[in-house]
């Protein structure tokens, strides 16, 4: 018999939610082990589904199906060939895309990002760690990929009481590749670049912002592998000056420019001292890009990210005269949209300019946004146009 829990009345599973955190638990039926299927149930008994356990974890329940379902073979097999179903659908370049993004796509704890022929996947749920094999199978099956590269190096495994790895799971490890989309190159480290290997959530707004660049001199904080940068000079940018601390991505970034046949001024830089320093000198630009990493990774720390965001956003806001233009991006769940959005309020009386919204920017919709679970949807982004003569 299956083990079950019982489920507190007012828990967020009954507000559309799929976690279930320890204190939400009223009593456990049964004797199950880590990482096993449980049973849900309400405080009258009725059903609700089922979840995987792990009471190492502060979410000691992952509800992945309404009804009672094993996490076999079948089960892998069919709610991976709906992920990437869903994923032909969107008009996206499906050769460089996330394949299965977690509770997104009903399988908790697992992403699989594709890079061409190679896939690197993520399990970072007990659950799905214990069934790593299973979900190689299915992956194998329905996409004969070169390599399957585990990423298992994030530090949320931690939470779920897993060890930190990166191994090859098929394949031979491909060595590091440059990969194009639309008109952009980017350099593919599969078991040493950023996430799994590239920010694929921002592939589409590249574009996006690109789209005022032409004529501008362009300043692009945060720049990782240029991908802004590269999409501002391809679009008709006068300069473009890119800026990041990592030696190694402003390399990369310059290489992938020279690839498409742009020029960028790059920098190694600490952004927050490099707009300190060219704020007070008095410089100016016409289109400034911040796309920082996340500044908490915790709701502990949101006080101090937004004083991080805010400096940042003052900063970058006196640079820009009547007609210039911010584009600015938060990646980080804990950070609300109403309280993004109040920090660039704030930046902005403190600099004394007026904003008016050009365009709104999501993650790519390979990474989908369920209505239920807010931590789905955490890339933010606007485009906002510094107005004059008022």
């Amino acid at each position: 018999m299956m083990s079950a829990l019982t489920v507190q009345p007012r828990s967020r599973l009954f507000h559309g939610h799929e976690w279930v955190y320890t204190s939400d638990v009223k009593n456990t039926i049964g004797d199950p082990q880590p990482g096993e299927v449980v049973a849900l149930r309400d405080v009258k008994g009725r059903p609700l589904g089922s979840a995987i356990y792990n009471p190492k974890s502060q979410i000691v329940a992952r509800r992945f199906s309404f009804r009672r379902q094993d996490l076999d073979a079948e089960f892998f097999l069919r709610r991976i060939e709906r992920a990437l179903n869903y994923r032909k659908s969107l008009p996206i370049d499906q050769n460089l895309c996330r394949l299965i993004w977690s509770e997104s796509d009903g399988l908790p704890g697992v992403i699989v990002d594709r890079y061409g022929d190679h896939l690197v996947l993520q399990t970072l749920t007990l659950a799905m760690a214990q069934r790593q094999d299973l979900i190689v199978d299915a992956l194998r099956q329905l996409l004969d990929p070169k390599s399957i590269t585990a990423r298992n190096d994030a530090p949320i495994r931690k939470a779920e009481g897993l060890e930190l790895e990166k191994i090859m799971l098929h394949g031979l490890a491909p060595k590091p590749f440059a990969i194009e989309t639309g008109k952009l190159s980017f350099q593919v480290d599969l078991f040493e670049g950023q996430k799994t290997g590239l920010y694929l959530d921002q592939l589409d707004n590249y574009a996006g912002v690109a789209r005022f660049a032409k004529g501008r001199r362009v300043l692009d904080c945060f720049t990782n592998q240029g991908g802004f940068a590269q999409a501002c000079a391809l679009a008709g940018a006068k300069e473009v000056i890119a800026v990041d601390a990592s030696e190694p991505a402003v390399l990369m970034a310059k290489q992938n420019a020279q690839t498409v046949g742009v020029t960028l001024d790059v920098r190694v830089a600490n952004v927050f001292d490099f707009l300190k320093t060219e704020e007070k000198s008095g410089a100016i630009y016409d289109l400034i890009i911040l796309d920082p990493p996340s500044f908490t990774k915790s709701k502990q720390s949101l006080h101090d990210a937004m004083r991080g965001y805010k400096e940042i956003h003052l900063r970058a806001l006196k640079m820009l005269e009547p007609g210039g233009i911010l584009a600015t991006f938060s990646c980080s769940h804990h950070v609300s949209g109403g309280d993004f959005r109040a920090m660039i309020a704030s930046a902005a009386v403190d600099a004394k300019r007026s904003l008016r919204q050009l365009a709104v920017y999501s993650q790519r919709p390979d990474h989908p946004i369920i209505t239920g679970i807010p931590e789905t949807e955490y890339l933010r982004g606007y485009a906002l146009d510094v107005m004059g003569g008022w």
